[in-house]
Parts: C-alpha cells; structure tokens; sequence
C-alpha cells in the first residue's frame, strides 16, 4: 500500500496496513536537503525536492506545499521580509489594511498572476508529477481568521471584533473567496488534500469563534470539499474551548496542538473524526528519547482511537533529533489500524 492509498483509506474508513504517517516539516526538511530555508520558501523546485526526500528518509506518508503563512498576502501587496535561513515574516508594523478603508479598494489576486500563490501551486503540480502515486499531495491556504490577521495585523483584528464587526464580516468574505480561488487552483495542478491554517482562530475564545470564524471555516471547508480536495485543519495553540466547533466543520483531518488532551478532542468531536497528533514539538519531539517518544505517540493513539494518524503538535523543529523523528515513524509503522 502505497502511502497516498494509506492516507485516503484511512479518511474513508476503509482497511489500511498501519496507522499514516504525517508530521509538518518545514525548516527540518530544508535543513535535511541542505538548502538555504528562502529557497525553500522561494523556489517550488527546491521545496519539492526537499520534501521528497525527508520523506523517503523518515518514511512519510505525505508530501506538503506548506513554507509559510505569507503567500496570499504577499500577493495582495503586504510587506514581507525575507531571510537567508529563516521563515519569511510579514511586517505588521505595515499591514495592507492598516487603513480599513483599504478593503474597498483591495483586489481579488489571481492565484496564478502573482509570485508566491503561483509558486506553490507550481509546486502542487511538480509533486503531481513526480510523486502523485506514491504519495498523498497536501496543499495549503490561510484559514479566515490567520489571513484576516495577515492583512490587517493581529493586534487590530482583535480589536475590530468588538470595535467594528461589519469590517471584520467584509474582511472575512474577502479572505473566504481568496482562500477558496488558492485551493481550487492547488486542487486543478495536484493537490489532494488542502491544510488550513487558522493559528490566529485560538486567539478568539468561543462566543466569537461561533459568531465570526466558525461560519466562515464551515464555507471554505464545503467549498473545498466541492471542488474534489479533501481538508486537514491545523489551528496552533490551545483550543480546548472551540473543540465543539473544530468537530463540526467537516474536515477530513482535524490537527492538535499538544496542550489539547488528546481524549477531550475525541469526547468533542466523536468517534468518526480522523485525528492527527499531538506530541510536544520541542518538549517530546525535539528533546525527549526515542522510547520517550514511543511512548507518548502510544498514549496519543490509545485515547484517539482508530481514527487516528501519527503526527506532532505542529511543525517538527529544525534541530530536531533524526533518531526522534525515526521513533515516531516506527511507531506509526508498526501499528496497523484499530490497534493500541
């Protein structure tokens, strides 16, 4: 079985040979190619290149297009900083819609007239062709709250939710249709499944996440699903107080951070929910023993249950331990699904 073939039975609740394997790498996969990481973030052909080969080395289930959260925003003018070895960063200090009123003017981008939206689709369609039988391609786009966040800066958007709600609603459709037109446009070149990253969303405490966010997931979840991509949702940061809601967006994956306890997560959001997580990056993942790290994907696995697929909390630190990450794989290797 193949690890594409894994992944999708697995979502399908269909017979799989063991548990998937589908941690994030980002800098730990640039680092394992040997690659500069703004290459990695600026070069689709050295990003693919890179995730394939930490795949094959850790035995991966997946490959991702994921580098950073400022893909659509760059596209829609906002000042990004880049770096020779690290992430790039947007600079809040000047947001794109620091002046409100700039969202009347702003327009829609085309996912495939700018440069960084279009090198990752780019991307989607290199792993199309070289890796889509043996591996499950994932896309990725900026959830509602992330990308509203990465346009106005997150300190105002906290603000305008109790300082102007009907801005924030016209910023939410704005960001809604752009992250639909950058996952549609992944799902044509390649993608299977589309990541949707909306750190900012655990930031919100429940009454909003009902009145603001979750409306707008729920959309850009069933409008990927109608475009043929499944959805992963990866939410950073503690959100135990909007489990109820994560659970009944629809995804095909929910993401958990490690300060979430794996059995409230499932007690939320029931049995059929695929689950993928949640050991401590840096505390377990990165700093722990190989049987540290045994144990504790063990644990995972025996509150989640058979709807489970073996990950980190979020992004495998760079400087993480190879044997670490070798643990986790055997682990995921060894179990098919049902077992505990």
């Amino acid at each position: 079985m193949t690890g594409r073939e894994r992944i999708l039975n697995c979502l399908e609740k269909r017979p799989i040979d063991r548990l998937p394997f589908m941690p994030i790498t980002m800098m730990f996969a640039a680092d394992h190619a040997g690659v500069p990481y703004r290459a990695y973030a600026t070069d689709h052909r050295v990003l693919v290149e890179a995730q394939l080969r930490t795949a094959e080395a850790y035995g991966f289930d997946y490959v991702s297009c994921i580098s950073d959260p400022a893909r659509e925003a760059a596209d829609c003018g906002a000042a990004v900083h880049f770096f020779d070895n690290q992430p790039p960063a947007l600079d809040e200090s000047r947001a794109r819609l620091a002046d409100k009123t700039e969202l009347a003017r702003l327009p829609m981008p085309d996912p495939l007239g700018g440069t960084r939206m279009r090198d990752r689709i780019e991307a989607a369609a290199l792993f199309r062709e070289r890796a889509a039988r043996e591996y499950l391609i994932e896309g990725w786009v900026e959830g509602p709250c992330a990308e509203a966040a990465d346009l106005r800066g997150i300190n105002a958007l906290m603000m305008d939710f109790h300082e102007d709600p009907a801005f924030v609603a016209d910023l939410f459709e704005f960001v809604l249709e752009l992250g639909l037109r950058f996952a549609r446009a992944q799902i044509e070149a390649g993608a299977d499944l589309i990541g949707v990253g909306d750190a900012a969303a655990s930031l919100v405490g429940p009454d909003l996440y009902e009145a603001f966010v979750f409306p707008c997931e729920k959309r850009l979840v069933e409008g990927i699903h109608a475009t043929g991509g499944r959805v992963r949702l990866h939410i950073c940061g503690n959100t135990r107080p909007i489990l109820d809601g994560m659970g009944r967006l629809g995804c095909d994956i929910v993401d958990l951070d490690y300060m979430v306890p794996m059995d409230e997560a499932r007690a939320a959001m029931g049995p059929a929910q695929v689950l993928l997580g949640n050991l401590d990056p840096v505390a377990v993942v990165r700093n722990g023993s190989p049987e540290q790290i045994r144990e504790a994907v063990a644990v995972c696995h025996r509150q989640a249950g058979p709807a489970y697929i073996v990950g980190a909390g979020c992004e495998i630190v760079r400087d993480t331990p190879p044997d670490n990450l070798r643990a986790m794989a055997a682990y995921a290797h060894s179990f098919p699904l049902g077992e505990a």
